[in-house]
């Protein structure tokens, strides 16, 4: 029985190198998806207003509970739409950390065609948003 090639997918940002485009395993690629929805303010896409979270916005709002909330909220359902078919919905997660002028996010899930698990925390600090 022939071994089946395992998917390839872009990479983002897109890059070229000296074989071409650069390519992605199926893990980075959703963890470039998400980053995207992370990134993306609502309205930057012409086609597509609604996608993004503008997550970079949040370094210029008061670090609430209420923010926290908003935010997770916010993310959860961005995300459930852009990973539809990537990610088991049932294992997605979001968890939105504040204190003080520091903001963590807290992305869970299972890749839903091979069953394994990724979580990344991704800080908001000060007018800075780092990937971790």
């Amino acid at each position: 029985m022939p071994k089946l090639a395992s998917p390839r997918y872009l990479a983002f940002p897109f890059q070229i190198g000296s074989l071409g485009a650069e390519i992605a395993e199926h893990a980075r690629h959703v963890r470039d998806q998400i980053e995207q929805v992370l990134f993306t303010s609502p309205g930057e896409r012409v086609f597509r207003p609604e996608f993004g979270a503008g997550i970079r916005a949040l370094v210029f709002e008061p670090n609430t509970s209420a923010l926290a909330e908003l935010t997770r909220k916010r993310l959860l359902s961005s995300l459930a739409e852009a990973l539809r078919g990537e990610v088991d919905p049932r294992s997605l997660s979001v968890d939105v950390e504040g204190e003080g002028e520091k903001l963590l996010v807290v992305i869970s899930y299972i890749l839903a065609t091979i069953g394994h698990s990724e979580r990344h925390e991704i800080p908001v600090i000060s007018g800075k948003a780092g990937h971790g």
